[in-house]
C-alpha cells in the first residue's frame, strides 16, 4: 500500500469523525435550546401563572370571608362599612388578574380565559349592585344579594380558578415529562455518538496500524538488505585490502628484494675507490626505505598478525605502530582474558580501533589518548577516549569513517556509543557480543 493509498482511509475516518462531532453538537445544541425554551416558556411561565392564580384564590377567599361577615343579619356594622376593605381586595384581585393574563400558558384556550374574565365581571357587577342597595338604605336586600348571587358568583369564580390551576399542574407535569424525554434523547444520542466515534477511531487506528506494520516490515526488509549490502561491501573492501597487502608484500617486496641483491652484486664489481660506490650506497638506502614503507603499508592494509595471533596481539601491535607513526602517547589498558577472537570478528574491531585513533589524530588536537580493552567470555568492550576539543554527541560529524564504524558495529550485532566525558573530549565505546560472528 502506498502512502497516498494509506492516507485515504485515515482522511475518510477523520472526516467521518469530524462530521459526527458536528452533527452531534448541532443536535445537542438544538436539544439544549429546546430545553431552555421549554423551561422558560412552559415550566417557569406555568409556575408564575400558578402563583398569580393562587393569589386570585386567596383574594377570593378574603372577599368571601368579608362578605360572609357583612351578610350576617346581626352584624354591628352597617354594610357600607365593608366597602373600603372590599375595594382594596378588588384592586389587588384586578392586579393579580392582569398579571395572570400576561402569563397565561399557551395551553389555555381563549374560551377558558374569556370564562375567567366574564365570571369576574359578573362578580363585580353583582358587588356594585349590592353597594347600590346598601347606600340606598336597603340593607336587607343587599345582604340577601350577598348570600345568594354574590356567593354563587364567587364560587363559580373559585371553581374556574381551581380548574386553571389543575390545568397548569397538568402542563407542568407534561413539561417535566418533555424535559425528561429530552434528557433521555440526549443521553441516548450521546451513547450512539460515543459508539460511532469509537468505531471510527478503531477503524482508522486499525488502518494506521496495518499501514504502519507494512511500513515497519518494509523498513526491516530494507534495513536487512542494507546490512547485507554493507557486509558485502565491507567484505569486498577487506578482500581488496588483503589482495593489495599480498601484492605489495609479494610482488613489490620481491622486486625491491631483488633490486637490493642486484645492487649488492654491482657494489662488489665496482672498485672500492670508485665514485660510483657512493651512488650505489644512496640507491640501496632508498631501496631499503621503500622496502620498509611497502612492508608497513602492507601491514596497515591487512596485518598478518591478525591472522596468526588474533585480536588481542593485533591491538597491541597496532597501538605500537600508531605511536611510532603519529607521535601520540597511547595509554593502553587490557582487562580480563577473553576467548580467541579470529579474523571474522577481529577485522571489524580492528578497523573501528583504526578509525577511532585516526579521528583523534585528525580532530582532537591532543598529545595523548586512552585505549581500554575489556575481555570476557560473553563480550568485548573497546573504549577509545581523548580529552581534546570534542564534538557534539547529539549532532556528530557525518563522515565516511563514522558511517563505516557504525556499519561494522551493526555487522557484529554490537553497540557503538559516542559520549562526552566530564573531562572533555570524546569517548567511543564499542560493545560486541562474542557468541555471534560475521
Amino acid at each position: 500500500m502506498t502512502g497516498r493509498a494509506a492516507l485515504a482511509p485515515q482522511l475518510f475516518g477523520l472526516v467521518v469523525t469530524v462530521a459526527a462531532v458536528a452533527v452531534y453538537f448541532g443536535f445537542t445544541f438544538d436539544q439544549v435550546r429546546g430545553l431552555q425554551r421549554l423551561q422558560s416558556e412552559i415550566v417557569d411561565r406555568n409556575r408564575r401563572d400558578s402563583l398569580q392564580l393562587i393569589r386570585i384564590q386567596n383574594d377570593l377567599y378574603q372577599i368571601g370571608l368579608t362578605l360572609r361577615e357583612a351578610a350576617e343579619s346581626g352584624s354591628q356594622y352597617p354594610l357600607t362599612g365593608y366597602h373600603a376593605p372590599l375595594q382594596a381586595l378588588r384592586a389587588d384581585l384586578d392586579d393579580a388578574l392582569a398579571q395572570e393574563h400576561g402569563l397565561a400558558p399557551n395551553s389555555r384556550t381563549r374560551d377558558q380565559q374569556d370564562l375567567l374574565e366574564a365570571s369576574l365581571r359578573r362578580f363585580w357587577d353583582e358587588t356594585d349592585s349590592m353597594w347600590m342597595l346598601a347606600y340606598a338604605g336597603r340593607e336587607g336586600e343587599a345582604r340577601t344579594l350577598v348570600r345568594t348571587r354574590l356567593n354563587s358568583e364567587r364560587d363559580t369564580l373559585n371553581s374556574t380558578v381551581a380548574r386553571l390551576l389543575v390545568q397548569n399542574s397538568d402542563a407542568a407535569s407534561a413539561g417535566a415529562r418533555a424535559i425528561a424525554d429530552i434528557y433521555r434523547r440526549v443521553e441516548t444520542n450521546l451513547y450512539w455518538f460515543i459508539a460511532a466515534v469509537l468505531i471510527t477511531i478503531s477503524a482508522t487506528g486499525a488502518s494506521v496500524i496495518r499501514f504502519s506494520r507494512r511500513v515497519f516490515e518494509r523498513l526491516e526488509a530494507v534495513s536487512n538488505e542494507r546490512k547485507e549490502l554493507a557486509g558485502k561491501v565491507i567484505t569486498v573492501q577487506e578482500e581488496v585490502f588483503r589482495t593489495l597487502a599480498r601484492e605489495l608484500h609479494d610482488d613489490f617486496g620481491q622486486v625491491l628484494t631483488a633490486l637490493g641483491a642486484m645492487l649488492q652484486r654491482a657494489k662488489r664489481r665496482i672498485p672500492e675507490d670508485s665514485p660510483a660506490q657512493e651512488d650505489l650506497k644512496e640507491i640501496r638506502a632508498v631501496a631499503a626505505t621503500t622496502m620498509e614503507r611497502v612492508r608497513l603499508m602492507s601491514q596497515m592494509l591487512h596485518p598478518p598478525v591478525l591472522d596468526d595471533h588474533g585480536l588481542e596481539q593485533s591491538i597491541e601491535w597496532y597501538i605500537q605502530q600508531f605511536q611510532k607513526q603519529s607521535g601520540l602517547d597511547v595509554h593502553y589498558e587490557k582487562i580480563g582474558n577473553g576467548p580467541w577472537i579470529g579474523d571474522q570478528v577481529a577485522i571489524h574491531v580492528y578497523r573501528i580501533l583504526q578509525e577511532a585513533l585516526n579521528n583523534v589524530l585528525r580532530h582532537a588536537k591532543v598529545s595523548e589518548v586512552w585505549v581500554r580493552a575489556e575481555y570476557s567470555p560473553a563480550q568485548l568492550r573497546l573504549v577509545v577516549e581523548d580529552h581534546g576539543v570534542g564534538m557534539s554527541v547529539s549532532q556528530p560529524r557525518r563522515g565516511i569513517g563514522l558511517i563505516s564504524m557504525r556499519e561494522r558495529a551493526g555487522l557484529l550485532d554490537g553497540v557503538l556509543d559516542f559520549s562526552n566525558p566530564a573531562s572533555g573530549g570524546v569517548r567511543v565505546a564499542l560493545t560486541v557480543p562474542l557468541q555471534s560472528g560475521v
